[in-house]
Order: C-alpha cells, then structure tokens, then sequence
C-alpha cells in the first residue's frame, strides 16, 4: 500500500481540514535528526519530540527529571530533519505550572531556541490560565487529558484513567475548555475507547488517542515503542509494527565477530 507523501508543511490549520474531511492524522515522537529525517519521509503528519525523552534517551525511570534545555537540545535535531511534518516540544515537568508568566517565557523560550511549531501541555481546567495566555501570545498549544504522566506520583501509577463516571465528565469538561480556549489539537492517553469517541464528537480540534481506541482523529505512539526497539514494554495499546531490537542486536554480533576474526574490515574496504 502506497502512501501519499505531501510536499508542503503541514499546519494546524490543515490538522483541522483533515478532521473535517475524516481525514486520520498520523503522528509519532522522535528525539533526534536521524530517525526524524526517515519518519518524516515516511510522510508522518506530526512529530512529537515528547518529555518521554526523559525514560527513552536519559533511561529515567519517569518523564519528570527532564528539563526545558533538554528538551530544546532535542527538538533542534528533529525540526532540523523536518520538511513536511508539523513539530511539537512537550513542556516537561516544572515549566508551566508555577506560575501563568513563568508558562508563557518558557513556551516562548522553547519555540525561538528550538524552531519548533507548538508546545504540548499536560491537563485540563487547572492549567487553562496559562493555556490561554500562551494562545493570546500566539504560541500554538496542544493539550494532553486522561493518563498524563507528569502527574504518576499523584495517580500512583499509569492505570487506566477516566473509568469511574465522576472522572470522565471531567475529562470531557477539561477537553470542551481546552478547545474553547484555542487549542489546536488534544491528547488523550490510556481512556476508555467510548469516552474518547464521545470527546472527539464534542470538541472541533483534532484529537488524538494513545490507548484510547480507534475514534479518535489520529494516534500518536512512541517511535521506539512502536519499532520494537524497547524491550520489556508491551502495554495492551501497543502495535510493534518491527522488532528492531532483534534486528540491532544481529547486526552488532556480526560487526563483532567480524572485528575478532579480521574479516572486517576487508580488503575491499581498506585504504
């Protein structure tokens, strides 16, 4: 099955044309030049350099230690591979929820140092002063509902969210403020498939599920979840579409064995 690649850039703009064509929306994240340059030749629509950086690159056991610096470090690499995919930089943990000004400097922060097209925030009504201040300033912001994983000292753990009634019209309610408010695209992580269907009916931004069924207007998942790469992690939600870790792991045991018995390099590829 071939795919159609555009040429021009995708925008937030098109993002809402393809929901409302039905139209799905494909987005992955990457954390460096190299994979970026291939997913986006793949033709993905959106590119999320995410804060689950933290755990895939630094080996953390949570997204929390990651810093903006990092992230900005990061975002440069994959905006630099990007020429059709719309670019989006997580604010990670601590860079919007002490205060609406300290929010709003760190999107800009993130933005002019790193080129990226928008920030993502993690909640719902109790971060929408700062959602809103940063739309106002022009910064393109997309949300994040259900298992957010900044807050997992607070859950206790990254169960599934939103499966008690009292909780889902929450989730519901945040989702109609943060479209209200502006923002260009929500997502929604490890929720009950028939409440994902019911936002993605309620709210006109594109929404987009991980965990979260099939309803919504596009999926998002880890790129080296996705490849195979991680070993270990195989939540419900998660399609290995490779098992590059078995891939990795062969070719380095020949390069190995081809060190030990002199066979490489050969004479063919000496100088």
């Amino acid at each position: 099955m071939s795919v159609h690649v555009q040429n021009s850039r995708m925008t937030t703009a098109k993002l809402r044309q393809m929901k409302a064509n039905g139209e799905k929306i494909a987005m992955l994240t990457s954390y460096d030049f190299t994979l970026a340059s291939l997913v986006d030749e793949a033709g993905i629509d959106m590119l999320l350099v995410g804060d689950s950086a933290s755990n895939v690159v630094c080996g953390n056991n949570y997204t929390l230690p990651i810093t903006v610096d990092e992230m900005i470090f990061l975002t440069r690499g994959v905006v630099r591979a990007a020429q059709h995919a719309l670019v989006v930089c997580d604010m990670p943990f601590g860079s919007y929820q002490v205060s609406e000004e300290d929010a709003v400097r760190n999107a800009i922060k993130i933005l002019k140092e790193s080129g990226c097209d928008a920030v993502k925030l993690e909640g719902g009504e109790e971060i929408l002063p700062a959602i809103r201040h940063m739309i106002q300033a022009g910064i393109p912001v997309m949300g994040h509902l259900g298992l957010t994983p900044q807050s997992v000292n607070q859950f206790g753990g990254y169960g599934l969210r939103a499966k008690e009634e009292a909780e889902a019209e929450k989730l519901l309610h945040d989702a109609k403020l943060l479209d209200e408010a502006g923002c260009f695209s929500i997502v929604l992580e490890k929720i009950p498939a028939a409440l994902a269907a019911k936002v993605t009916q309620a709210v006109s931004c594109p929404v987009i599920g991980i965990g979260a069924g099939n309803q919504c207007d596009g999926q998002v998942l880890v790129l080296h979840d996705m490849l195979g790469l991680n070993q270990g992690f195989k939540p419900k939600f998660l399609r290995h579409f490779a098992h590059m870790a078995d891939e990795v792991k062969s070719a380095v045991g020949e390069y190995i064995s081809g060190v030990k018995d002199s066979s490489f390099p050969s004479a063919e590829e000496s100088y």
